[in-house]
């Protein structure tokens, strides 16, 4: 085209017919739309091929298929030999009248659930006792989120497009419900460029979480283990690439932190590849014991996941070594899963009477109570 149009002038200038000239040129810029919207069409599912591709595991990932084929790392505590039959903590919460998943179901749906009273209480104790932690004693700033977001916001963590039916979208509208609070905390550093002196970054947040539970298939319908509405507390951090393998092992520690205050056996697992998340290249998770299963529960996932989430948000941060702007690396945890600690609370620290005894740690947010019940 730029020829053509310097030729036109010559022409011009020569007194010659240009008519030719500009039909050409007309049919060159008809030719360069349909070739830029080809090749918009071509990026395009080039973009929705990334997308739906997962991120790479590191290599001490252990291989496997499934869940049977984790790495137990660790355990720490040892589960409470009850002289009586424990109970759930569904007939502890019942026998306690704070709890009530009938009339949760009649007011939405199932998997839902009321609570009153101390039980209420002690939910908003674990609550509270967990900010507290992260704060004060590990460091985090606590933020308050949105509990809508953007389908840019779902894209960019990795929940968008390969599971959007876990998640609850309003309708006539392009918000979504959170899922988890790693959403809109880890977009707050989203299309930003941190100075070296601003890493890392430690955010902490409570916020309810919502999901469909589409694939659970009828798994946990009984109690707190799967709502469609559950509480939970959240660590995120953004930090340097060369810091992140230490950043992962520090962020678990303070999930384990949280479960040892509060007396809970645990156990640690690395995850395999095929247990492993969407978004993540190396996923601990932190089961609690159950008494009235007999078994480990998970009640934390700590992930890393390198820069798989950075290249979607475009954060990154300036190299102090180069000067030039780089993909930060991002990390989040549960610490913990509220909903999932208070059932543990409850059924390790019930006694034969249907009583929970508070553990020591929670004690300065329940007024002193050293025990629900009786």
């Amino acid at each position: 085209r730029n020829s053509r149009s310097k030729m036109i002038g010559k022409a011009k200038a020569s007194g010659e017919d240009i008519a030719p000239l500009l039909a050409e040129i007309e049919h060159l810029g008809d030719e360069h739309k349909a070739a830029e919207a080809r090749l918009a069409e071509v990026l395009q599912k080039l973009t929705d091929v990334a997308m739906e591709l997962p991120n790479i595991p590191q290599n001490d990932v252990p291989a496997g298929k499934n869940e049977d084929d984790n790495v137990e790392i660790s355990r720490w505590g040892h589960p409470k030999a009850f002289t009586f039959e424990p109970k759930d903590h569904v007939e502890l919460g019942e026998n306690l009248n704070g709890m009530d998943f009938e009339t949760a179901a009649k007011i939405s749906q199932a998997r839902f659930v009321t609570l009153k009273g101390p039980l209420a209480k002690l939910q908003r104790a674990l609550t509270q006792f967990m900010l507290d932690q992260h704060t004060e004693e590990h460091g985090y700033t606590e933020t308050y989120v949105p509990y809508l977001v953007n389908a840019d916001s779902l894209r960019g963590t990795g929940q968008l497009p390969k599971f959007a039916d876990d998640l609850f979208a309003v309708d006539g509208g392009s918000l979504y419900l959170i899922p988890t609070a790693e959403v809109p905390v880890t977009n707050i550093v989203r299309d930003t460029i941190s100075t070296d002196a601003q890493l890392p970054v430690k955010f902490v947040a409570h916020t309810p979480c919502f999901r469909s539970e589409a694939g659970s298939h009828g798994r946990d319908v009984r109690g707190l283990i799967r709502q469609h509405q559950f509480e939970k507390v959240e660590l995120v951090q953004i930090v340097r690439p060369q810091d992140s393998a230490e950043a992962h092992e520090v962020l678990t520690g303070h999930a384990e932190a949280i479960l040892q205050k509060l007396e809970l056996p645990y156990r640690k697992v690395l995850l395999c590849v095929g247990d492993l998340g969407f978004s993540s290249s190396k996923t601990y998770d932190l089961e609690v014991w159950l008494p009235s299963q007999q078994t480990y529960r998970e009640i934390s996932s700590c992930s890393n996941f390198g820069d798989f989430q950075a290249r979607r948000l475009q954060a990154r941060w300036r190299n102090p070594e180069t000067g030039k702007p780089e993909l930060v690396h991002t990390l989040n945890g549960s610490g913990l899963a509220v909903g999932r600690t208070l059932l543990a609370v409850m059924e390790n620290h019930q006694d034969e009477q249907g009583r929970i005894h508070i553990p020591v740690a929670l004690r300065p947010y329940m007024n002193g109570k050293e025990f629900i019940g009786g």
